[in-house]
């Protein structure tokens, strides 16, 4: 509850400040945002950033199918019994 009223709180300094500001901080905002976004080097990172992120999704499954097919194998065998000898009802 605490952080939620911190990110109210937030919010609302925040739309205050920026309605003080007006339109003309805003576009000054919006231009420079654009203008680091087209920076070559900012591009090279986000996209360098990307393909990692897909390495690491790939690995990841990589290790998880193996897994994955032994669950289902051990779910098929055991239909009346668990593992510590219940019943699964």
């Amino acid at each position: 509850m605490r952080y939620r009223l911190t990110f109210i709180t937030g919010m609302a300094v925040g739309y205050v400040l920026g309605t003080r500001a007006g339109h003309e901080r805003y576009e000054q905002l919006r231009a420079c945002a654009q203008k680091f976004a087209r920076n070559p080097a900012v591009r090279n990172t986000a996209e360098s950033a990307a393909q990692g992120g897909r390495l690491a999704a790939v690995r990841a499954l990589d290790k998880v199918r193996p897994l994955r097919e032994k669950i289902g194998q051990r779910d098929a065998r055991a239909v009346g019994e668990d593992d510590w000898g219940t019943s699964n009802t």
